[in-house]
């Protein structure tokens, strides 16, 4: 088990490839490190599908209510629903969207994340300002690269579990 700087705030994301870690920046987004820390703990995010990955852009997954592909999976649906938790207010930093970057998914009312995020391929210095960046990929980017692409993907990838590192 690898050694990490601040256990109760790094996620462990296990993927087909193998386990990618992200730092979350409770100092930068303390709410969205929070949401993210209380449904990993609570395995809403375990068999949920990335269901928007788009090539030279970002991987979208977190959709806790319609992205679980063990329970009644229906791909349309995935990516229309959040938690049981109500919305978060943004979060807005300086922190620019770079390459291995986490962002809150949102609709276009700035404080409507909840479950979804995204994980930025390669610097999106666009979004930057517009959606909450509240973690890093710290190691195991090479597996988020791996990632199966499309808008929905015919055959998604899932996280098959997401924990926090102190709990493993």
């Amino acid at each position: 088990m690898a050694e990490y700087e601040d256990p109760e705030n790094t996620i462990l994301m296990e993927l087909k490839d193998g386990t990618v870690a992200i730092q979350l920046l409770p100092d930068v987004a303390p709410k969205h490190a929070e949401r993210m820390k209380e449904l990993a703990r609570a395995g809403a995010y375990d068999n949920v599908c990335f269901h928007r990955v788009i090539d030279g852009f970002m991987a979208q997954t977190g959709d806790v209510k319609n992205g679980n592909m063990e329970d009644g999976f229906n791909l349309r649906m995935a990516g229309t629903g959040g938690s049981d938790l109500p919305n978060l207010p943004a979060e807005f930093s300086r922190l620019p969207h770079d390459r291995g970057t986490l962002g809150a998914a949102r609709s276009a009312n700035p404080d409507s994340a909840n479950s979804q995020f995204f994980i930025n391929f390669q610097d999106n210095h666009f979004l930057n300002g517009q959606y909450t960046v509240y973690g890093r990929v710290i190691s195991g980017m090479e597996h988020v690269d791996a990632i199966v692409r499309g808008e929905p993907p015919a055959a998604p990838d899932r996280m098959i579990s997401v924990k926090v590192a102190s709990d493993a």
